[in-house]
């Protein structure tokens, strides 16, 4: 199978002329829930609640939760009836929309701190349980003591980032005591490059995109048994961290008397870079709702690198490049030219669809967002906010409501678009961002 196989040429020009399409997986089954593939959340779900003491002694913002990361599953009415009023009026009771918070996750502001923080207290509590200064009964709370961080401080944790991993890892990795490094390419984000400075973490710059970045974070791990290098391509502990998301969502639609079943199909869409994050979320509500939840994912007309990689078919990597792009994209979050090969194998089965976005159409949502709901969040955050539009209002989106049966029951849907960054962005950078969107 390739690409010419599952794309016809239409789309591949879509793709090739960076035209906004939606793209469904031909070997998507939505009764597939992944329960036989060996990758279990619950084995992050039990360290955030071991570490949570912890994590609240480390950082104040947590102390409300008692350690635990959670964000806010807000609905958006306002949105929702201003963008279904632009398509069809019959449209406007099709289900409820939510954005889910994850861009005022505390601490990190960021989705990337779930997969972060996880990887972070994996390797802290692997270290000091082998070195025997830590015994798998005690209180993890002793991670916080100084002799702990003494032990953690000659040891370094490197991570090859946009920015919002990056923040995610140095920030948990210096409340531990770890040497932080964040390798990014040389046009990242200058703003996010400060950041990470001012909080004491080393940003090490490097030529080319991200990908260039994390291969010389790698290779420097390579030759030093006392740097850890967390691989956004490959790191099931990042993975496993964004799964445990799916648990928390769960019990926020109980709480908000969301049913999810046969008669109350969930459907989630999420902003996508090398696809850690959003696979793993995606992983987890699979196995949690089964056939009543359908997963999208939103990527940059110039960075499609997991729709690319799905559609080839096959494990030989396939990068954005291939087909002609050049991963240049405002969503630096999402600029990322090749899949992770973890994640993309999963996604083929578990994946509804993807969903492009082109930048001025980011920007302008995320303005849309803030003057209705009053809600700010980062153009890459922004990506996922099409996604019920791209269901309900156009003929191939119809045309997975009827193959699946989902057309008699969609009135009663719920749609969780989910934002994944935005709480750190200066004033003077979302000033920027919002005269983009009024352009």
């Amino acid at each position: 199978m390739g690409l010419q196989e599952n794309l016809n040429l239409d789309t591949l020009q879509g793709l090739r002329g960076k035209q906004p399409l939606l793209w469904l997986s031909p070997g998507h089954d939505p009764a597939d829930d992944g329960r036989d593939l060996p990758y279990d959340p619950g084995i992050a779900q039990d360290r955030f609640r071991r570490c949570a003491d912890l994590l609240a002694h480390l950082f104040p913002e947590l102390k409300a939760s008692g350690g635990l990361l959670s964000s806010p599953l807000t609905p958006i009415p306002r949105l929702q009836h201003q963008s279904l009023a632009k398509d069809e009026p019959d449209r406007l009771t099709a289900g409820a929309w939510f954005l889910k918070r994850d861009d005022i996750l505390p601490v990190a502001g960021s989705v990337k701190a779930r997969g972060g923080f996880h990887e972070t207290l994996a390797l802290a509590e692997r270290l000091a349980l082998k070195a025997g200064r830590l015994q798998a009964h005690e209180d993890r709370a002793r991670l916080a003591e100084p002799s702990m961080r003494q032990f953690l401080g000659e040891h370094t944790l490197s991570v090859g980032s946009t920015g919002n991993l990056g923040l995610a890892i140095g920030l948990i990795g210096a409340g531990l005591g770890f040497h932080a490094v964040v390798h990014m390419s040389s046009d990242a984000k200058a703003w996010k490059k400060d950041r990470l400075r001012n909080r004491g973490i080393t940003v090490a710059e490097h030529a080319g995109d991200y990908a260039a970045a994390v291969a010389s974070g790698r290779s420097a791990a390579l030759d030093d048994p006392r740097i850890h290098f967390v691989d956004d391509e490959r790191s099931e502990a990042l993975f496993l961290g964004y799964a445990a998301a799916a648990q928390e969502l769960r019990d926020q639609l109980h709480d908000a008397r969301r049913p999810v079943d046969a008669a109350h199909p969930l459907f989630v869409y999420l902003p996508c870079g090398v696809g850690g994050a959003p696979g793993g979320i995606a992983y987890g509500l699979k196995r949690l709702f089964g056939p009543h939840v359908h997963c999208f994912f939103a990527e940059p007309t110039a960075s499609p690198c997991m729709l690319v990689q799905v559609a080839a078919g096959t494990e030989t990597p396939v990068s954005v490049h291939d087909i002609g792009l050049d991963n240049r994209t405002e969503a630096d979050g999402l600029a990322v030219g090749l899949a992770s090969p973890l994640v993309a194998p999963l996604m083929a089965r578990l994946l509804a669809g993807v969903f492009t976005v082109d930048d001025d159409t980011l920007f302008c949502d995320a303005l849309a967002l803030e003057q209705t709901e009053g809600i700010f969040i980062e153009p890459s955050a922004a990506a996922g906010l099409r996604g019920p539009r791209w269901l309900l209002g156009t003929p191939r989106g119809r045309s997975y409501l009827q193959r699946h049966g989902l057309a008699p029951v969609v009135a009663d849907a719920t749609h969780v678009i989910w934002s994944t960054g935005g709480a750190l962005v200066p004033e003077s950078i979302r000033a920027q961002f919002r005269t983009r969107g009024e352009q």
